[in-house]
């Protein structure tokens, strides 16, 4: 019985660490406090979903244009204004080998957003990598080398009422 009560206690105190307020992070009230992009600028929002079951993620370094906006995980979000015009995404993992790019055009004064998930590649490797260690996952890079995706990651083009509702329940990254 004390066991027990060591263990629940030991799992919510972990828990708790988890839990935040959120104040400041809300994207809603972030763009608001910003405002909306400069003359010539659109703004550039990359989020990733709050991970479902065992699902594969990405923590994925995302740089734009060559350069670093963030380190997008599970359940947070980046953004950035740029010039309006042609973009670039990379996003890379660490001891992942290959990265994603992604290319899209924006037009000044709109708000774009861009869902970040875990590519078939990563999701391929990872899970041989967790039933078969590293050896499985060398072989498993090996074996998707090929793959349309080398990287990561994929990138899907968001609708704002979708994006917005997503963003909702996500922490701007640090």
């Amino acid at each position: 019985m004390l066991g027990r009560c060591a263990a629940l206690l030991a799992v919510v105190l972990l828990l708790s660490g988890c839990v935040s307020d959120g104040v400041g992070t809300d994207y809603a009230a972030i763009a608001q406090k910003v405002g909306p992009p400069k003359a010539g600028h659109s703004r550039i929002v990359v989020l990733q979903e709050k991970r479902t079951g065992l699902s594969a993620f990405c923590a994925c370094e995302v740089k734009l244009d060559g350069e670093l906006i963030g380190r997008v995980a599970i359940g947070t979000y980046v953004f950035v204004d740029r010039p309006a015009g042609r973009h670039q995404f990379v996003a890379s993992e660490a001891l992942f080998p290959g990265d994603t790019t992604y290319n899209f055009t924006t037009e000044p004064g709109r708000t774009y957003f861009f869902l970040i998930r875990a590519s078939e590649r990563n999701a391929s490797v990872s899970g041989v990598t967790m039933v078969g260690g590293l050896v499985g996952g060398v072989i498993a890079s090996a074996a998707t080398a090929n793959a349309a995706n080398p990287g990561p990651a994929d990138f899907f083009a968001l609708d704002e009422p979708a994006a917005r509702t997503t963003l909702a329940e996500l922490q701007l990254a640090k």
